[in-house]
């Protein structure tokens, strides 16, 4: 019996394959945004194998970001802070099935996707202008 390989989304592929840095980026915190409602609601359903999954899957993302971080950029420390934090409540609340601590986690990456969104923005509209690209 051979396993069945997963439907490939030609369109999400060729999203993915095509995305900028900022792009793909928001597309990972979408990603984490989801599942991590995934797991709140699996969590309040009792579904402990559901939310183990969905929550295993939001720190798959988180670790994305912890590993691809600019360690140079000034920001990087806080970040990383941050996305530790992230893990450590996620994991308790893996441990515990407890929908709070992933409810505060989802706050913040909402917060975070949005501010990454509007910086992508800026790029994009100082790009657009001439004469306002820095070298």
């Amino acid at each position: 019996m051979t396993m069945m390989q997963p439907q490939r989304n030609p369109y999400l592929q060729t999203s993915v394959q095509t995305a900028t840095p900022a792009q793909l980026l928001i597309m990972l915190y979408d990603g984490a945004i989801r599942f991590s409602n995934m797991a709140i609601e699996a969590i309040e359903k009792k579904d402990l194998n559901g939310a183990h999954n969905h929550l295993i899957r939001v720190q798959e993302i988180i670790n994305e970001f912890i590993v691809t971080l600019d360690r140079s950029s000034p920001l990087a420390d806080q970040l990383l802070s941050l996305y530790n934090y992230f893990n450590r409540r996620l994991m308790e609340a893996n441990m515990k099935k407890d929908a709070e601590p992933v409810k505060e986690v989802l706050g913040h990456l909402k917060e975070l996707r949005e501010t990454w969104a509007q910086a992508a923005k800026k790029v994009q509209e100082q790009k657009a202008v001439p004469g306002t690209q820095h070298a």
